[in-house]
């Protein structure tokens, strides 16, 4: 058997902060079943090949290549060679890069989903010069307004977008209550009294502007808080009562749908990750 097969799969992620989160992993085999994000997720291929499926067709990126994936689009994940492989990504709040454009411009969408992009890894490679330790503020303010710029120039539609009227500030009222109230139950009712907004109108703005629900946005909370209480070694029911799930299973469904992978495999991942 050759070093590279004898590898251990493992992930390392630090605590989402400032609207990022980062991750580091290898897979020699699968990885991921299929799920989907509220956040861009921006990464880098290191070594060997990773597959996905994602928007209706196959997908590699190899080593040194680049891939963005947006926000509640479905994509799974396993190694398209048989030595494996491990990648860097950057998980980032669509309302980070709603900020970092500016308000004339709406959420970009990259068709490249795969591409040889240097500026690109050469972004992503930075932000992970410190890690596992946390990015200074200042560094991660310059990481959104880089990569939304980047984003911007791969759209495909580089002009700007006129959003004006969207109700950018009680958006931004409804995710922070989300975030805050997350390991409770939250109704439409709360948010429209939050935002003066009808459910219906808070719900199309939402999307518009952070490409997700209200309601999956507060799940990806809950699953946040749940996936770092894991990561330090606390048990899967414990992480679930304290992130505001109904219960272990209630939990296990959404953090499969959201990390493709059950609460357990993770914990284990993470285990080695931190050896």
């Amino acid at each position: 058997m050759t070093p590279a097969l004898m590898l251990k799969d493992f992930i390392a992620t630090d605590e989402p902060a400032q609207g990022l989160q980062r991750l580091v992993a290898r897979f020699g085999g699968h990885a991921y079943d299929q799920h989907r994000h509220e956040t861009y997720a921006v990464g880098h291929t290191l070594s060997g090949a990773q597959a996905f499926h994602y928007r209706g067709s196959d997908r590699v990126s190899v080593q040194h290549e680049c891939m963005v994936l947006h926000p509640d689009e479905v994509h799974d994940g396993h190694a398209g060679v048989p030595e494996g492989f491990s990648y860097r990504m950057l998980y980032v709040e669509p309302w980070l890069v709603c900020r970092g454009l500016g308000r004339d411009r709406l959420l970009p969408f990259v068709p490249g989903v795969v591409e040889r992009d240097a500026e690109l890894a050469a972004l992503i490679d930075g932000a992970f010069a410190d890690f596992p330790n946390p990015m200074e503020p200042l560094q991660a303010d310059a990481f959104v307004a880089d990569v939304a710029a980047h984003l911007a120039r791969r759209s495909d539609d580089a002009k700007p977008q006129r959003a004006t009227a969207l109700p950018v500030e009680k958006v931004a009222a409804a995710r922070s209550f989300l975030a805050e109230e997350f390991d409770r139950q939250v109704t439409s009712d709360d948010l429209e009294r939050i935002t003066g907004l009808d459910r219906f109108e808070l719900s199309r703005a939402f999307r518009q502007l952070l490409g997700t629900s209200p309601h999956r946005y507060l799940v990806g909370r809950r699953l946040a808080a749940a996936r770092a209480r894991m990561a330090a070694g606390e048990g899967l029911a414990e992480a679930a009562d304290a992130s505001g799930f109904a219960d272990q299973s209630h939990m296990t469904r959404h953090f499969r749908a959201r990390y493709g992978i059950t609460p357990g495999r993770f914990a284990e991942l993470a285990g080695v990750g931190r050896a």
